[in-house]
């Protein structure tokens, strides 16, 4: 302690820990949502922060953009600070009609074209696959709450702008959304034996071409950070 990209001393993160692409969603959830939160990390700009919610520590780290940067901030945080839970909260576009702006995806599995899992040199391949036990709390507070939510694959991409669109590809297999950080997630928590679950709210529908603003995306999806955050404190 500490390592390459993360500043906090040993201890400074709670067992379970929300991880945000953005940094700035990063200080938002938790100036939001926490008791008593403190900055424990801002090497390179990518915030952390320890808390309580309800009374249970929790922590919320930014991961940045795309597999290797997730699966930098993952590994650290499992292996060096003894973190048991993370919970990805994120945006994705929807390939489905009917999964609509505003609506949760949990991604039970992560497709894709990353190459994250090479580095295990399997005998075969490796199908990324969250912790069922983070998904059916999750899927269950969403439907207390009467929130829109689906559960299934997502498409886990290293590649934002494809020179051949490959929405109509996935959707035919049935993948609900794109998104660009489950693969390394799911794969570092299976290698450490942690749990991982990535909880998502749809800002943008590629069927229909409907957005919204990277302010809205910042911090307008509280319905998804408060579903987390409950998961989060029932896991305690």
């Amino acid at each position: 302690m500490p390592t390459p990209h993360i500043e906090a001393p040993e201890g400074a993160y709670a067992k379970t820990v929300l991880m945000p692409g953005d940094p700035l969603r990063a200080k938002f959830i938790a100036e939001t949502f926490l008791t008593d939160p403190v900055q424990v990390n801002g090497v390179r700009g990518m915030l952390g922060y320890t808390g309580a919610y309800k009374g249970v520590p929790v922590s919320v780290q930014g991961s940045g953009m795309g597999c290797p940067s997730m699966g930098i901030y993952s590994y650290e945080l499992f292996h060096f600070y003894g973190v048991e839970n993370i919970i990805r909260v994120g945006t994705t576009g929807s390939i489905q009609e009917g999964l609509c702006i505003g609506d949760l995806v949990i991604a039970l599995g992560a497709c894709g074209n990353s190459h994250f899992a090479g580095q295990y040199q399997l005998p075969g391949l490796f199908a990324p696959t969250a912790s069922f036990p983070l998904v059916k709390t999750a899927e269950a507070i969403a439907a207390e709450r009467g929130l829109r939510c689906a559960v299934g694959n997502v498409c886990s991409n290293d590649t934002f702008y494809d020179d051949i669109s490959p929405v109509e590809a996935w959707r035919k297999m049935g993948v609900l959304a794109f998104e660009m950080e489950s693969t390394a997630l799911y794969c570092n928590a299976a290698r450490a034996g942690k749990n991982a679950m990535t909880l998502l709210t749809v800002s943008d529908e590629l069927l229909t071409h409907r957005e919204t603003s990277s302010q809205e995306r910042q911090t307008a999806f509280t319905a998804m950070m408060e579903v987390a955050l409950e998961t989060a404190a029932r896991l305690a």
